[in-house]
């Protein structure tokens, strides 16, 4: 049974995060010929103060 995690910035809309799973569990059951009820996906949804790059948390930057 494959397992997937994503590791996103907090924000996505439920319908983006729907449409992510349904097509990453469509590429996984594609590219490993499992059957798409054995696939696992999993969004962990992370706060911007919690996520860090260049050494900065990213809540620290103005967005664009």
């Amino acid at each position: 049974m494959p397992i997937v995690h994503v590791h996103l910035l907090e924000g996505r809309s439920k319908e983006l995060k729907q449409q992510l799973i349904s097509e990453i569990t469509a590429a996984v059951s594609r590219t490993l010929g499992n059957s798409p009820e054995t696939i696992r996906v999993l969004l962990h949804d992370v706060p911007h103060e919690n996520w860090g790059a260049a050494g900065f948390p990213v809540s620290n930057r103005q967005e664009n």
